[in-house]
């Protein structure tokens, strides 16, 4: 009787040279390196935007509450109306090149890349948003396709927090799940006491007050999340104030200048306090009138730091009797910083390089 299937353990292959000879040493590649960040529309406009927001708010890192409930308000009340009244805010910041967040992020990607390259090591930097484009699987498969059989994945975000660098991560292992051939896996957690960035920080304003004077007060603003999360064990508050404390420090006898906010807020519940607009508002009635506006979380700059604190928190603090607002901007492409991240990756990379 003929056989029908053969035995994944029969000593004799179908083929007899198929394994007679001795397989070549395997070449693991060069170390590929996937920068994150959260992402951004593809165009300014509502169907974009309703695309981008339809995945961002779906995750369940970002939106905790039941599904079934919040999809309900998500496709009957905040996809059909959230679309249109963005678009113009979006156009507003828009870039030449495309959405800023992508641009500078980009941009900081070839600087880790270049700096990397310069020490003779072999790399691969490639981008990756969690949500739209380039997605997380496209640019994991990029860097497999050059060869790469290690990945360093680094989120941008200073900061540790579950709806962030958690849902990355979760993103990463996700598509590595549904590979035969997975690579090797590292991942950085965090650095919001990393050297090179708190220096990065502090060397922006200080360049900022060598050049324009310094204000009253240098407001720190960090996007916001709910507060339960931090109660429920989210450690983004302590890295956050951690952060703070650093820069501090750095500006050494000029370290009093510096406060802490949250920005970003929605919906009804208790979010981080205090709140980033409120505090302008409230210092400009007190007669505080010349403040700095930095955002230490965010690596570049995006509609939560161009349109919201530039703009908005402006006209919010001018409003109220303050005479002059200053927005320091993100790191962006910043060549210093992309030497300092390019040595903030690198500490991750022993043993492969």
């Amino acid at each position: 009787m003929p056989k029908l299937f053969a035995s994944p353990y029969s000593p004799e292959p179908a083929d007899p040279h198929a394994f007679s000879q001795e397989p070549p040493p395997r070449d693991p590649g060069p170390v590929g390196i996937l920068l994150v960040n959260l992402g951004t529309p593809d165009e300014p406009t509502a169907s974009s935007i309703r695309r981008y927001l339809g995945e961002f708010l779906s995750d369940p890192r970002v939106i905790e509450i039941p599904k079934w409930l919040w999809q309900i308000i998500l496709r009957v009340f905040i996809l059909t109306r959230r679309p249109a009244a963005l678009a113009p805010r979006y156009r507003e910041i828009w870039l030449e090149q495309g959405s800023p967040l992508l641009v500078w992020s980009r941009l900081q990607a070839q600087g880790v890349q270049k700096h990397l390259q310069e020490q003779d090591l072999d790399v691969r930097v490639v981008l990756g948003m969690r949500y739209g484009n380039p997605s997380i699987a496209d640019a994991i498969d990029e860097l497999r396709a050059a060869g790469c059989q290690r990945i360093l994945t680094v989120p941008m975000y200073p900061q540790y927090a579950a709806s962030t660098t958690a849902t990355a991560v979760d993103r990463v292992t996700a598509h590595a799940a549904s590979l035969r051939d997975q690579p090797e896996l590292r991942f950085i957690k965090r650095f919001q006491d990393d050297p090179a960035y708190i220096q990065a920080l502090s060397r922006q304003v200080r360049d900022s007050w060598d050049q324009n004077g310094k204000p009253q007060r240098l407001l720190l603003s960090f996007h916001g999340l709910p507060r339960r999360t931090v109660e429920q064990g989210d450690p983004y508050y302590r890295d956050c104030m951690e952060t703070a404390k650093l820069l501090r420090q750095a500006l050494g006898q000029d370290g009093h200048l510096v406060h802490v906010s949250f920005q970003s807020r929605f919906g009804a519940e208790r979010w981080l306090e205090p709140y980033t607009e409120p505090t302008l508002r409230q210092w400009a009635r007190e007669g505080i009138t010349h403040v700095d506006v930095m955002c230490p979380g965010f690596l570049a700059d995006c509609l939560e730091t161009m349109e919201e604190i530039q703009m908005q928190c402006r006209d919010a603090f001018l409003a109220e009797g303050g005479r002059q607002f200053r927005y320091l901007p993100c790191l962006n492409d910043d060549p210093a910083w992309a030497a300092g991240f390019a040595a903030l990756i690198r500490k991750s990379l022993g043993g492969w390089v």
